[in-house]
């Protein structure tokens, strides 16, 4: 039982975790024996009876973090407690989801109750550095953690979603952060863009990470205003985090999509989403830079939506009570009216990998690309050298090298879709649009791409609703629908004729009219597996 060497703590290297072996004893009456065995993946509790009985293998992956105290009737034993959250189905469940775990054992192996203390907390010690190893997944994730020295900033809405963020926080998310030792401060927003002012104007070298307990809408405010703070290059590294606590948690149903777990829903998503905030893996996330038609320069890690879904998104605000069913209600509201919109939709095709668009080699497939992307590179710094003042140029956070001026056409690099009746028009830079709705199944947290949903005029009501009801499970191309294209793009541009009409960015209606957005890939962070 020796003390992990430094070089086996928690860090990015593939060292490996402490191995360590125990005996403790039950927490009701101090009767009974468990012999505890601590391994890089495992813990095993065994109950030492005259009969054998057969080990329990506790798995690390599922292990949120742990904790020892001393007892609190003074008789001077120390307690370990390590709390896991195993995936388990429910009483007729259709899959599972996980479920709060809570072991704790006695030590009073000395008389010395300070002692028995150290002890306990080079075990608890041990179990949260083995288990942040333990993570399952090897791609995609940055192997470093929140640090923690500082603190996470927790952002609540308490108007979001049914209003019931605050208590959500304190059924669930206030013990979670407690168990994996996770020190915190809440933050109780008052008005609309309230983040938004506050994360500008904040000092964040006093926080390890920023978490959003509430709808998509208050983490864009949030990533809005590290974009807007003049140290924005590295304000926008700071870790973000995710917790459902609105209508539609598109963003945390993705989180956890990316675990590769079935889908859940309610609470168990906030559980999944709060687990993954305890095991502190961060990883990149993609930005998009909007242009308003006004110059207004806005900045999106979800979507942009014109046409039904943003209509639906908007109007079904009234139902906002019902919480996430106010989008189905919405839905055939808006499908009793279905509306055909005007505009005109243009976008630069991607290739498979986005950084070979300035990698490859010419004379190749992507060479073409490349050669493509220079002249577009070229033409965009003309551009810019003849129009100053143009919304193109009007900061210098991440320079759009894609894009041209909204007042000029589109290079001839891009695509410009013949049609110009459409249904909808929704750009998804990640997997859920909705608890329920996974829109963009190949979509990743920093894969580069826009991905591009347009439908065209002339589709029916009840195929309509069988592409939605299609999209929860995420089959909807599998429709075979020629109405429903999906294109992957690096940039895009929409310019709407029908008027009046609704946009929103990731939930948030803005300014209606011409806009043009381009991705940069892995700009931010969030934390994620």
């Amino acid at each position: 039982m020796d003390e992990p060497h430094a070089s086996q703590r928690l860090g990015n290297g593939p060292a490996a975790g402490a191995h360590m072996h125990g005996l403790f004893t039950d927490t009701e009456t101090g009767q009974l024996t468990y012999s505890l065995d601590l391994t890089d993946s495992c813990l095993t509790v065994q109950r030492i009876t005259s009969s054998p009985s057969p080990p329990e293998h506790l798995d690390l992956r599922d292990c949120a973090g742990s904790r020892a105290h001393l007892a609190e009737c003074e008789d001077g034993s120390a307690y370990l407690c390590a709390y896991f959250y195993p995936y388990r189905y429910r009483w007729m469940g259709s899959s599972p989801v996980r479920h709060r775990d809570e072991r704790c054992f006695r030590l009073d192996q000395d008389d010395d109750a300070q002692a028995n203390l150290r002890e306990a907390e080079r075990w608890a010690r041990a179990i949260q550095q083995n288990s942040a190893r333990c993570t399952g997944h090897t791609g995609d994730v940055l192997f470093s953690e929140v640090r923690r020295s500082c603190g996470v900033m927790v952002l609540v809405n308490p108007q979001s979603g049914r209003g019931q963020a605050m208590a959500l926080y304190n059924t669930h998310i206030q013990r979670m952060f407690t168990e994996a030792d996770i020190h915190h401060t809440l933050v109780i927003t008052e008005r609309q863009n309230h983040a938004r002012d506050l994360v500008r104007n904040a000092d964040l070298t006093q926080w390890d990470a920023l978490v959003i307990l509430s709808g998509d809408g208050l983490l864009f405010e949030v990533v809005n205003g590290l974009m807007d703070r003049p140290d924005w290059e590295k304000a926008i590294q700071t870790p973000v985090g995710i917790l459902p606590g609105g209508s539609g948690n598109a963003l945390a149903a993705s989180v956890h999509h990316y675990t590769q777990k079935p889908q859940v829903w309610g609470e168990d998503l906030l559980v999944s989403c709060g687990f993954v905030l305890c095991k502190g893996l961060i990883s990149k996330l993609d930005l998009i830079s909007i242009h308003l038609s006004s110059g207004v320069r806005l900045f999106s890690f979800l979507s942009i939506a014109w046409g039904f879904i943003a209509d639906v998104d908007i109007e079904s605000e009234q139902f906002r009570q019902i919480g996430p069913l106010r989008f189905f209600v919405g839905t055939l509201v808006r499908l009793a009216s279905l509306r055909v919109y005007q505009g005109k939709l243009s976008f630069l095709p991607a290739i498979d990998n986005p950084e070979a668009e300035f990698f490859s080699t010419p004379g190749s497939s992507t060479g073409c690309v490349l050669q493509a992307q220079r002249t577009l590179n070229n033409h965009t710094s003309n551009e810019r050298a003849e129009h100053n003042d143009s919304e193109c140029n009007s900061d210098n956070r991440l320079v759009d090298h894609l894009l041209v001026p909204l007042d000029q056409p589109v290079p001839q690099t891009w695509t410009v879709v013949k049609e110009q009746d459409f249904v909808l028009v929704i750009a998804m830079f990640q997997s859920h649009l909705g608890e329920d709705l996974f829109a963009a199944p190949s979509a990743r947290t920093d894969d580069g791409f826009i991905h591009l949903f347009y439908m065209t005029g002339g589709i029916s009501r009840p195929t309509l609703l069988r592409l939605f009801r299609a999209m929860q499970s995420g089959t909807h191309m599998d429709c075979g629908c020629p109405h429903l294209v999906y294109q992957r793009a690096r940039a895009f541009r929409l310019e709407p004729v029908t008027r009046p009409g609704v946009i929103t960015v990731d939930g948030e209606q803005v300014e209606y009219g011409p806009l043009q957005a381009q991705a940069h890939r892995g700009v931010a962070r969030i934390i994620s597996e």
